[in-house]
């Protein structure tokens, strides 16, 4: 079930729209657009628009004593990282980094922005299919730009196959088994990074990992670690200029 639109200010405002109208939107359905012309992403910045470049959303329904709600942006990332291996085979660098970003190197290829409205969550996803937008103090990277020509609808069917997959996994409780694939795909542990926080300003420490909420946790310089439950985290040699 995936719908086309040739212009659209963003898909994830679209579906937040139709949910708080009263549609029924059911898992599986994708909305997906050629352009976006009010694109966003976390923290208010702006998901840039990339003719050629996969900007699709689709909604997840949340279950009584279902998996944390938090850890979607975790599964969708895991979703995003198999279908561009698959689009892709052979691709190097390519990484996960919490809570919700793809990398290649410290090039960010895509990017997942959740929005929840009452018990429904929407899961907009930005893939650098052909394009990799300017971003102010970010590096991006393109699939095409990386020798990889991969067309945007077979990706959408591709992705939809894979989000499907991973999220009747996380339905039935195969949190802990998704978990153990994302750290396998993401940044080593160890690996000296930063974030920001609201009250003590930037915080340097060695990624480790993610506990069992996926919670990201960092390793300080005295021993202590820290759980991080909002913000980015940055590798150190590249947060400057973000990622």
């Amino acid at each position: 079930m995936i719908e086309t639109l040739a212009d659209i200010p963003s898909t994830n405002g679209a579906l937040l729209a139709r949910l708080g109208g009263g549609e029924a939107v059911p898992e599986g359905y994708w909305l997906i657009a050629d352009r976006q012309s009010a694109g966003r992403g976390r923290a208010g910045r702006v998901w840039s628009d990339g003719f050629g470049n996969f900007m699709g959303s689709t909604v997840v329904h949340l279950r009584p004593a279902g998996p944390l709600p938090q850890t979607l942006a975790l599964v969708a990332g895991l979703a995003v990282h198999q279908a561009v291996m698959e689009c892709a085979p052979g691709l190097g660098g390519l990484m996960l980094k919490w809570p919700n970003d793809l990398l290649v190197g410290e090039a960010k290829l895509a990017g997942i922005l959740l929005e929840r409205q009452r018990d429904t969550v929407v899961v907009g996803i930005g893939v650098n299919l052909v394009q990799a937008p300017e971003v102010p103090e970010r590096m991006t990277a393109s699939l095409a730009a990386l020798g990889h020509d991969v067309g945007r609808d077979a990706f959408a069917a591709i992705l939809a196959a894979r989000f499907a997959d991973a999220l009747t996994r996380w339905h039935l409780g195969a949190w802990p088994l998704l978990r153990a694939q994302w750290l396998s795909r993401a940044m080593p542990l160890g690996t000296l990074v930063s974030v920001k926080d609201r009250d003590q300003g930037e915080i340097i420490g060695a990624f480790g990992g993610i506990d069992d909420d996926g919670v990201a946790l960092l390793r300080l310089a005295d021993g202590a670690v820290r759980a991080i439950h909002a913000g980015d985290i940055e590798m150190v040699d590249s947060h400057a200029s973000g990622g």
